[in-house]
């Protein structure tokens, strides 16, 4: 009876689930995710076969999980949101021994009535076939069976992976696959993805430029320093002559070729595909940098002193999802006064900004794409001479940053301009007697790509169209600064998300105010807020 019973629950869950609900249907397509595959294909050396793990889930407390949010590559590559799934592409076609040819294969978790009633709809096999385009998927729980011997290829590469243990209870999960992967690719236990980048450099360097690399790998030893137990980074860090080097370089290269394995190429090659944006993800991007446009144009309309960090942060929130953006793009910042100074805060707790600048830091994230903008503006409406001639210095700074990001222009171009702007306003208002002591008030770099992450991958190399990077240059004076008491708590950030294109630099979040002028006038309109009143509550 029970069994009738269950088999009765089982139909109508899949049923339940199965229903079509009123969802968003403007989703990267299929199509898309495939020729990013296909292009990776293309990149890959002969012989080679990619691994690719989806996100782990994070246990929050008991059954309260964190947000699940998919890992940008393997989102772009697949469409997949689900956790426990693993793809598989190869560089030429494959034969099973049944004659079936392929160059892919698609694990996914399983379809499961009972879990989907309470963590909903998975797409299972036949879902990954019909919805993503997939020919060859198979249930995670199929992995370890399938007869697929990686020792066979030149190369097997993987992004590296930390997520290889096990959060909560399960089987066929992302702890079972990567578990898989590691037997069947005769993972070594003290296998480290860093120093095989660094030999990867060390195998590739030249003569012109040996030194860089040194200098290169003894960074990498002080920050990880396991790194320093490894005699042939120290032999390299330490030769004294390109003759020793070449020796060192040889050994590296039997090292090398002693393991199949490589971590490099396919971060490589995702940078490479991801920093130049496609016009379907241009769509999306844009729309999320909009978004956020709008949400800091409103703040500035509702703003006033007695709001609070948190309030602010609630209404730039309550924007993106009422344009349907599922997140944000990373913790939103909202800093008034000297809680602006720190760089990465995000515990927006004062309770009143007051006569305070508030700085906010924010982006919506839409359909996998987030945008990063960030405003500064008077919390009573009006600049003060001090806020306003460090605000000035700061957009006279990010115009010349924007001017600079043009086709062919190398990446660090718009920190350079802005820096120069920076150096010279500190130098004039007296803050700063050295052009060096600029960092210290201007301490952070003024561009990254954009995209499926805020700091999205890419090589950092000469900018070319279609590329969105952002610019950001700021100012931050904290309590206790070398300089007159009347700059200190005043903190500007200005930042904008730029397209690369032939014609010149185009500002896609330039609809929200930049100018102090700008700003003033906005913050004079009326919010649709004014009249939201909550109960008093003790």
């Amino acid at each position: 009876m029970s069994k009738i019973k269950w088999s009765f629950l089982s139909a109508i869950l899949f049923m339940t689930v199965g229903i079509s609900q009123d969802l968003p249907t403007d989703y990267l397509p299929a199509d898309f995710h495939k020729d990013r595959r296909d292009a990776v294909k293309a990149k890959l050396p002969p012989n080679t076969a990619v691994v690719l793990f989806a996100n782990a889930e994070r246990n929050r407390a008991n059954d309260v999980d964190y947000v699940y949010h998919q890992d940008p590559n393997f989102y772009y590559l697949t469409g997949y949101k689900e956790p426990n799934a693993v793809l598989i592409l190869f560089s030429e076609m494959q034969t099973d021994a049944s004659g079936n040819t392929f160059d892919e294969i698609f694990y996914v978790q399983e379809r499961n009535a009972r879990a989907e009633q309470w963590t909903g709809k998975r797409l299972g096999v036949e879902g990954a076939k019909e919805k993503l385009g997939f020919n060859m998927v198979f249930n995670g729980s199929e992995f370890e069976n399938f007869p697929l011997d990686f020792t066979l290829f030149d190369h097997v590469s993987f992004v590296d992976f930390q997520n290889d243990y096990r959060d909560k209870p399960g089987t066929a999960d992302l702890f079972d696959l990567v578990k898989t992967f590691k037997v069947k690719a005769n993972y070594p236990a003290d296998y480290n993805p860093i120093r095989n980048q660094l030999y990867k450099r060390i195998a590739e360097t030249s003569a012109t430029n040996s030194d860089e690399v040194a200098e290169t790998i003894q960074r990498y030893m002080e920050r990880y320093p396991e790194l320093q137990e490894d005699d042939l980074l120290n032999d390299f860090v330490e030769a004294n002559s390109e003759d020793i080097r070449d020796e060192i370089k040889n050994k590296v290269l039997v090292v090398q070729r002693s393991s199949n394995l490589d971590s490099s190429i396919l971060p490589s090659v995702m940078a490479e595909l991801r920093q130049d944006k496609t016009p379907e993800e241009l769509k999306l991007l844009k729309k999320a940098i909009e978004i956020s446009a709008v949400g800091q144009i409103e703040v500035m309309k509702a703003m006033h002193p007695n709001m609070s960090e948190t309030e602010i942060q609630g209404v730039h929130e309550y924007v993106y999802k009422k344009y349907g953006a599922e997140y944000e793009g990373y913790p939103s910042i909202v800093g008034g006064g000297h809680n602006g100074c720190i760089l990465h805060y995000i515990e927006n707790n004062k309770t009143k900004v007051g006569d305070d600048l508030v700085l906010m830091d924010l982006g919506a994230e839409y359909h996998g794409y987030t945008a990063d903008v960030t405003r500064t503006i008077p919390a009573n409406g009006k600049f003060s001479p001090e806020q306003k001639a460090i605000y000035d210095i700061v957009y006279d700074a990010q115009e010349a940053g924007i001017a600079a990001s043009v086709v062919g222009a190398s990446f660090g171009e718009p920190h350079k301009a802005a820096l120069e702007v920076v150096t010279q306003g500190l130098l004039d208002l007296g803050i700063i007697k050295d052009a060096k002591e600029a960092r210290t008030y201007f301490p952070h770099g003024t561009s990254h790509y954009l995209g499926l992450d805020v700091h999205d991958a890419g090589t950092y190399q000469a900018f070319k169209p279609n590329q969105v990077i952002t610019v950001e240059p700021g100012i931050y004076i904290p309590e206790n600064s070398d300089c007159d008491e009347k700059w200190w708590g005043i903190a500007v950030r200005i930042e904008d998300d730029i397209l690369i294109t032939e014609e010149g630099p185009v500002n896609l979040s330039g609809m929200a105010p930049r100018t102090t002028e700008a700003i003033e006038e906005v913050m004079k309109q009326p919010s649709p807020l004014d009249s939201f009143k909550l109960p008093k509550l003790d």
